[in-house]
């Protein structure tokens, strides 16, 4: 492995132990770690990537890591961090579910990680200061933005992303590219192996299918019940996290009653107290569920595994089909003008998330004390995001 590649895989775990906050949050930690400490990528590069992880099905904050990865260090690399990125999450949550009755200390946990949820704002108000000043430089940029602030406040769907990029890049699209301007010819798919095409289509396809044969033939089949479950989810979940819990909790606890709602709060109450990606709350479902119906410790882990596997593989599929053939996709010059209005969509969306996000953390003295002083320190200095966590973590534990 390449020396820039250790580099990164380096970043990518300490992305991983820091990442508070959920999707929102990860955007700027992504700013931070890839594009200003080493350049791994542009700035446009991440904005793009995070806007194409926004339009597909799955969790946003994985598909952009991982796209960040396939553009460094190819297929290898990609798939090395994706497993980097969920392990501790999922293991965490695989644990808390085989040891549920460890849970009632989690209420101490929580205390010490108080002080958490003002940092990941101040690292989200960060971002959408950073991006803005770059992306929001036309009156058409500043008006997407606006416009997807307000879809996102009052809409609070999941659709509402992958819609609200649509229009903002066919919006900029047709207002920006020159009429006398003729379209590049591209030889799109030149550059793709058609055995891989087959190969990426064919797993969604097949894997689609298989729960659902599954179902029918062998109904006490409960794995793979599960995993029909969980990556039918995978295909239908837009918005990332915040869309996941509701879905989750419709199926597992009032259709199917896999669990009750008190272990369902449980464990999401965990989930927002550790880093990672939101979507290894799966591992939590998938684990305690075996163990509901009476399967023993390797059962159980084999839930957890299914659950996080399960959820993000149609979004990790697609992400990684579509990558290699970003770049001649935006040579078409119809879509290149667009990525303008794709960006500023996407500004719209963190500053909306970083609204969302105020009300449960509350404006009280402390809380906006450490939201500014987080947003000053990485704005004005060279400190590291883990080095505030930690920060934030002591003074939790402390006080």
């Amino acid at each position: 492995m390449k020396k820039k590649q250790l580099l990164f895989v380096k970043d990518v775990f300490l992305f991983t132990l820091t990442a508070f906050g959920g999707a929102q949050a990860h955007i700027a930690l992504l700013l931070k770690y890839f594009v200003k400490n080493n350049h791994y990528i542009s700035e446009e590069d991440l904005l793009e990537l995070n806007a194409l992880a926004q339009v597909l099905p799955g969790p946003a904050s994985t598909q952009t890591l991982v796209g960040i990865a396939y553009k460094v260090g190819g297929l290898k690399l990609a798939l090395l961090t994706f497993l980097i990125w969920i392990i501790p999450s999922a293991a965490i949550m695989t644990f808390a579910a085989i040891s549920f009755a460890m849970l009632d200390q989690k209420e101490q946990f929580v205390i010490i990680l108080k002080y958490i949820q003002p940092i990941a704002l101040g690292i989200v108000a960060f971002g959408a200061f950073n991006l803005s000043r770059k992306v929001l430089v036309s009156q058409i940029a500043v008006f997407l933005a606006v416009a997807a602030v307000i879809a996102t406040l009052v809409l609070r769907n999941a659709y509402v992303f992958p819609l609200a990029i649509l229009i903002g890049g066919m919006i900029s699209s047709a207002l920006e590219t020159p009429k006398e301007e003729s379209e590049i010819r591209v030889k799109l798919f030149s550059n793709v192996n058609r055995k891989k095409l087959i190969y990426y289509l064919g797993i969604l396809f097949i894997l689609a299918l298989l729960g659902a044969i599954i179902n029918r033939t062998s109904p006490f089949s409960l794995p793979i019940r599960l995993f029909e479950n969980f990556y039918r989810n995978g295909i239908l979940i837009f918005g990332g996290g915040q869309v996941l819990v509701p879905l989750m909790f419709t199926e597992f606890v009032q259709m199917k009653h896999y669990l009750s709602s008190q272990e369902f709060l449980s464990g999401f109450a965990l989930q927002q107290a550790i880093p990672g990606p939101t979507f290894s709350f799966t591992s939590y479902l998938g684990t305690l569920s075996m163990k509901n119906f009476g399967y023993g410790l390797s059962g159980q882990i084999v839930g957890g595994i299914i659950g996080v596997l399960g959820i993000n593989l149609p979004g990790l599929v697609l992400v990684l089909f579509i990558v290699p053939f970003w770049e001649d996709l935006k040579k078409i010059t119809r879509i290149k003008h667009s990525l303008a209005g794709i960006n500023a969509v996407s500004v719209g969306f963190i500053i909306a998330a970083f609204i969302l996000l105020v009300k449960p953390v509350g404006l009280d003295v402390m809380s906006v004390s450490i939201i500014v002083i987080t947003f000053l320190i990485l704005n004005f200095t060279k400190v590291s995001p883990p080095i505030i966590v930690l920060g934030g973590i002591l003074l939790g534990y402390f006080i």
